[in-house]
């Protein structure tokens, strides 16, 4: 019994795939966008687009060209071949801006872009690219069903962005070029204002500034004392209770006592 069924079942897919392949190379047309429909339907979406592929251009220009063209989006998108998805997207809301379907095109065309951007730690102009997509969609539709999962997107987007800034700058503190890793931690802080790195970000620019003073030739040293010390306060206000404290105050304790030598000798 379970040898025949399997049979069977071997039996249907052949002539499936026959019957696909049979009809891949005819020049029915009205024959692929019904196998393609159904192929679409039956969520096999590399079939499908298959054909779609072939007469998409066929029908430019008629009433099914909507409905075409939409599949065609979506199975490059099922496909998660997001690149050329998007770009499909963004053709179908250009071409049919009334559709029923432009809203969720828009969308899928700007998530798109979002599956495209690398690890934080790769070049991310695919990241900024892929926050002002979605930027864009949700200017565009402020009241759009899928608002709260745009936005979700682009902080996590910006949270990468945020991310590789903030390793760029520790980077230099653990290496020791503490000059850098004081100047590059100032940029982060500047450029993200709101980030949830900041509290980090302002230890480690102040623990930077610290190895910075007491490492540095006496000529230099009085102004980078001065200068990690205001580091500290800036710490110490902004998170009074952190983890960092006991660290930080024991760090400041010793750029005071360098700090009255210079006063004591002036």
């Amino acid at each position: 019994m379970k040898r025949g069924l399997y049979i069977l079942l071997i039996s249907i897919v052949f002539i499936s795939c026959s019957d696909f392949q049979k009809t891949l190379r005819s020049e029915d047309v009205s024959e692929k966008f019904t196998m393609a429909t159904e192929l679409y339907e039956a969520e096999n979406y590399r079939k499908s687009y298959r054909l779609l592929d072939q007469i998409l251009p066929k029908y430019r220009g008629k009433p099914q060209a909507e409905k075409l063209t939409y599949m065609h989006a979506m199975c490059s998108y099922q496909l998660k071949d997001y690149y050329i998805a998007s770009y499909h997207f963004d053709k179908f809301v250009s071409s049919y801006p009334a559709s029923e379907k432009a809203e969720e095109a828009a969308f899928l065309a700007a998530k798109g872009y979002y599956f495209d951007s690398p690890v934080y730690s790769k070049e991310q102009k695919e990241t900024v690219n892929a926050i002002e997509k979605l930027q864009l969609f949700v200017n565009a539709h402020p009241n759009s069903q899928y608002l709260e999962e745009a936005n979700t997107l682009v902080k996590e987007l910006d949270f990468k962005l945020e991310k590789k800034a903030y390793e760029i700058a520790k980077q230099y503190n653990l290496i020791r070029d503490y000059k850098a890793s004081v100047k590059t931690f100032n940029n982060f802080l500047l450029e993200f204002p709101g980030a949830s790195l900041r509290k980090k970000a302002m230890f480690y620019r102040f623990d930077a500034a610290y190895n910075l003073a007491v490492n540095s030739v006496d000529y230099l040293k009085e102004q980078r004392l001065k200068d990690a010390i205001g580091y500290y306060n800036a710490l110490k206000r902004s998170y009074p209770n952190s983890e960092f404290l006991e660290d930080s105050t024991r760090m400041n304790e010793d750029l005071q006592q360098q700090l009255n030598r210079f006063t004591t000798k002036s």
